[in-house]
């Protein structure tokens, strides 16, 4: 039997894209790795993020943003980093073993304009994360 993986989905503030991943990345995975999403700030739960994933039947309305330094000791397999704010300014995190991945998506919750506009900025960033984390499972995970 595999030993379970910790994985850390980082960003800003851990109330949008990190929150989605976190989200796909326990949908897309069956027991395989612990996940977690922090922030090196927290801003709370994006309304358009929890809004935006309930359209695909997943909810994250259960989840918290936290920050990065509230998981300090665990062992981390994967830290993967979704903006390259989060990227640049993260502290730093001991993790010997950890594999590092970087993916900078565009952030939905800046986007200005109509509620059709902003919806289809939620839609977009939450398609490009899913693609990524479904492959990231696949490749990571499963194997």
């Amino acid at each position: 039997m595999k030993k379970m993986k910790n994985v850390l989905v980082l960003c800003t503030g851990n109330s949008c894209r990190s929150q989605m991943a976190h989200g796909y990345l326990n949908y897309f995975q069956d027991s395989l790795a612990t996940i977690y999403s922090a922030g090196i700030e927290t801003h709370g739960l994006n309304p358009g993020a929890v809004s935006i994933m309930q359209e695909d039947g997943i909810d994250i309305t259960s989840h918290t943003s936290n920050n990065v330094d509230e998981y300090e000791g665990i062992e981390w397999d994967y830290i993967i980093t979704v903006c390259d704010h989060a990227k640049e300014n993260c502290p730093f995190i001991p993790a010997k073993n950890a594999e590092r991945i970087h993916h900078n998506f565009s952030d939905p919750s800046k986007v200005n304009g109509t509620q059709e506009i902003k919806h289809a900025a939620f839609l977009k960033t939450r398609e490009e994360i899913k693609a990524f984390c479904h492959d990231f499972v696949k490749e990571e995970l499963v194997n």
